[in-house]
């Protein structure tokens, strides 16, 4: 939950100003290269390590977790086609090594080259209206500049 600062004018005093690009229209799935990927281009490891899958999933059973392991160490091993090596760890856990220039685990989004959303709404977090959209960037600058010079009127007097 976000600690926001109470705004100290009422809702409708307030414009929110946006430049979107949101995923699900302005970006595709991509390959590791098209990405500039890390991993692909200097190889990586992974040691599937039920501690590890309890910190992001908390409300797995330890168990739950060991078999989780234990299932993505046989994925790495028998399905996922990739080049690796294998060591035990000091952990007791195994650790594979990748070699570069193959595809990661990661899903790699990559943008579309679309233009950005700008759009203007009436009102802040606590309730925005319904969106303003302008076709580009001109007519949003110059819609937060007037909005700008109206709070300076107000200020000033």
């Amino acid at each position: 939950m976000l600690n926001r600062i109470q705004p100290a004018g009422p809702v409708q005093a307030y414009k929110t100003y946006e430049i979107a690009s949101p995923i699900t229209t302005h970006y595709r799935d991509g390959t590791c290269e098209e990405a500039g990927c890390l991993a692909h281009r200097n190889g990586w490891s992974s040691t599937p390590d039920p501690a590890k899958i309890l910190q992001k999933l908390p409300h797995l059973t330890p168990a739950q977790a060991v078999a989780m392991a234990e299932q993505q160490a046989h994925y790495i091993r028998k399905l996922s086609g990739r080049r690796f090596t294998e060591r035990l760890a000091e952990s007791g856990l195994a650790e594979f090594t990748f070699e570069a220039g193959q595809e990661c685990f990661e899903t790699h989004k990559v943008p579309l080259d679309r233009p950005e959303f700008y759009v203007v709404r009436s009102g802040d977090w606590r309730q925005l209206g319904k969106p303003q959209m302008h076709s580009g960037p001109d007519g949003w600058v110059n819609d937060f500049a007037e909005h700008q010079d109206q709070i300076a009127r107000v200020v000033n007097g």
